[in-house]
């Protein structure tokens, strides 16, 4: 007699339905796991990210293509910069890390680099665990190169993998970013810092996860370093950056999230996202799952043309902005703003509406014509 399936197994079964049986999932990372948290209230994103979907396929498929993400010679360049960073046993980089956040510990003069290979990523990330429990007893340095961490995230796990990980002697663990873009005179561009502090929030939190289960916990710094060329040379120097700010947004957006689970319930049977479907299909399948679009999303989802192109169709106040939509109240479409202005609806008394009727007047005023009542 077959034994019955876990919740756990029959989500992954329901996931992969949805992401088509010949698509391979794809892994969500830290980037991706930072945008999702920033837009916790889109399930689309939701439901396509914990299927493990393509969503750069999908929007090609859906006749809506994204240049989101980085090219081929950033990552070629990123990739040169890091592996400068980490030769020698990761000589430069420990002492970027004694330099700008422990200068009271033991030079680095030799660390200890464990070997993280294991199969699958759920092996990677037991043998990272097992990794950062033996490193915290040993009062030496240790750097964890690549090292794999998962995070739980509304109920389907996301496995994670930050550039390293370093060991101090007093135990405590730092994150460490290493990214392509130049420091120049000691600072760098503060959109791609905040985006990279972002990202090094969500590998904080599984940090956090792995330390919980730890005897004693061992401390995760909440200054996490972030290692960029100098200026226009090909020279690594560091920054310390405070996350503490972005770990607890990230950390209270992830739990707004609708559980995924939850999600897929609610969707018509047959519903599936695979980008080699037809058209028409396709289009009904992505629509079936609410999607909460904001001009943000531009520079954060592959799928954002697409929902734009929605949200402007339904005549939706979020396509303006989310801070628009804020001041807006319960006024949802374009047209319901415009009628509220113009007096034809809406409650005097809403406060919203009443700052778009002055609004309509002050403006009917400067351009000398009768404003509407």
């Amino acid at each position: 007699m077959p034994l019955p399936r876990t919740r756990g197994t029959a989500l992954r079964q329901r996931l992969a339905e949805l992401r088509g049986p010949e698509v391979p999932a794809k892994a969500l990372d830290a980037r991706a796991l930072a945008a999702l948290a920033a837009n916790p209230g889109c399930k689309r994103r939701a439901i396509l990210d914990g299927a493990g979907v393509n969503k750069t396929a999908l929007a090609s498929a859906l006749g809506s293509p994204s240049a989101f993400g980085q090219s081929q010679f950033a990552l070629t360049r990123g990739n040169a910069f890091e592996a400068k960073v980490k030769a020698d046993g990761g000589a430069e980089l420990l002492r970027l890390v004694h330099e700008r956040l422990d200068r009271r510990a033991e030079p680095p003069t030799e660390a200890h680099v464990p070997d993280l290979a294991a199969i699958g990523p759920e092996g990677r990330t037991a043998r990272t665990a097992l990794a950062l429990r033996e490193a915290s007893g040993t009062q030496g340095w240790t750097l964890l190169d690549h090292p794999m961490l998962a995070l739980d995230v509304a109920g389907s796990p996301a496995f994670l993998e930050p550039d390293a990980v370093v060991v101090h002697p007093d135990g405590s663990w730092t994150v460490v970013e290493i990214k392509s873009f130049p420091m120049l005179d000691g600072s760098a561009d503060p959109s791609k810092v905040g985006a990279a502090a972002r990202q090094a929030a969500v590998y904080v939190l599984a940090l956090e996860e792995v330390a919980a289960r730890v005897e004693p916990a061992p401390r995760v710094r909440h200054r996490v370093l972030l290692v960029c060329p100098k200026d226009f040379s090909n020279l690594p120097t560091a920054s310390a950056v405070d996350i503490r700010k972005q770990r607890a947004v990230t950390a209270r957006q992830l739990t707004r999230l609708t559980r995924v689970e939850d999600i897929a319930d609610a969707l018509p049977e047959g519903t599936c996202f695979a980008p080699d479907l037809p058209s028409g299909e396709l289009t009904a399948a992505v629509e079936s799952v609410p999607a909460t679009y904001a001009p943000e999303c531009l520079s954060a989802c592959e799928l954002a043309f697409h929902c734009r192109d929605r949200s402007r169709a339904d005549g939706a106040v979020t396509s303006l902005g989310r801070s628009v939509r804020a001041e807006l109240g319960g006024l949802t479409t374009v047209e319901e703003v415009l009628a509220a202005a113009r007096g034809e609806a809406g409650d005097p008394d809403d406060p919203a509406v009443a700052a778009l009727r002055r609004a309509a007047e002050l403006r009917a005023e400067a351009l000398g014509v009768t404003a509407c009542r």
